[in-house]
């Protein structure tokens, strides 16, 4: 199975037209070039360059185009719900040549701060969220921070998390009676969702204790949850499609490629977790340009990138190989 998203994140405040797709200095320039229209072409290529050689392979090739993976996952969620299942499945985010075997889960959650409103003149008569708010953070820098950078995974790097964004009050001149902090949790083996979500709320708890004015509750954040998880990727090295994906980049760029660790997360930790499909990440692109105002992939990259996956195609789904 191949599986590539056909959404994007939005084209804002982008410096180029971010629909034109204008070919310029080697590259094609627009959102959602590199994450992941390209690699989408490439696979779309990489299959019909099979059909128009009349080449008929002794298994499957399927491609999955998705929806929904700059969100909820709805899209590959529907691949698992499906039980679609395959020997294995190539996810095709850019890699730039390297490949990915294992990543962090995610999940989001928000804090709700409840505070007191009054007059700014008088404060003493309200409780202020953002103020708390701020406490709150604090206890995580102090108790959480050191714990994460204890947990660590060799194809992953560090359990991390992130205050992604922060939103409280009414006005200046008034009290914040509410805050919400967005937090980005990024975790590895060993911790689930609910034992990350405890963690939270154990500082919650110990910050009432400490505070009888203070208050708050945690969720995850509806706008990231559709039914399932986002867990970890966990993929063996010892899978049939980590040599052959590893093999086909190496005849490519002709030298061995770097496997990458740190990766952010993708919807090949729902193949592999609920479906239990050898999932690898491999795709065309500069992961860093992805997102960015001025989004581009080199057409070298897409031209190259049709060579690996014709390479994995044949290797892996085809007994009497036919490319040299």
């Amino acid at each position: 199975m191949f599986n590539g998203h056909l959404d994007t994140v939005p084209p804002d405040n982008m410096k180029i037209p971010p629909l034109a797709a204008e070919v310029k200095d080697g590259y094609i320039w627009g959102r959602g070039t590199v994450d992941m229209k390209g690699a989408v072409a490439c696979i779309l290529m990489s299959m019909l360059a099979l059909k128009r050689a009349k080449i008929v392979p002794d298994g499957d090739i399927i491609f999955t185009g998705v929806i929904g993976e700059e969100g909820k996952s709805e899209g590959t969620e529907h691949i698992v719900k499906l039980d679609l299942k395959t020997d294995a499945a190539i996810v095709a985010e850019p890699t730039n040549y390297e490949y990915v075997v294992g990543h962090r889960g995610l999940e989001w959650f928000d804090i709700f701060v409840k505070g007191r409103a009054a007059h700014s003149g008088t404060p003493e008569r309200g409780v202020n969220a953002i103020e708390k708010a701020m406490v709150f953070m604090q206890k995580v820098k102090e108790v959480l921070y050191p714990k994460l950078k204890e947990r660590h995974n060799e194809f992953m790097g560090e359990s991390l998390m992130n205050f992604g964004t922060i939103q409280g009050g009414t006005g200046q001149s008034t009290v914040a009676d509410c805050c919400i902090i967005r937090i980005d949790r990024r975790y590895v083996p060993g911790e689930t969702v609910e034992t990350v979500m405890q963690e939270y709320q154990d500082i919650i708890d110990l910050l009432k204790k400490e505070d009888p004015t203070f208050d708050a509750k945690i969720r995850r954040t509806p706008e990231s949850v559709l039914r399932l998880n986002h867990p970890p990727l966990i993929t063996s090295m010892n899978e049939p499609i980590v040599s052959v994906v590893r093999e086909s980049l190496k005849e490519v760029i002709k030298k061995e490629p770097h496997l990458t660790t740190g990766f952010g997360w993708t919807d090949a930790a729902l193949l592999s977790t609920y479906l239990k499909i050898p999932t690898v990440v491999v795709g065309p692109g500069d992961l860093s340009l992805a997102h960015t105002e001025a989004e581009r992939i080199a057409i070298e990259d897409l031209v190259n990138t049709v060579e690996i996956y014709s390479r994995i195609i044949d290797k892996f789904c085809i007994k009497d190989r036919i490319i040299e």
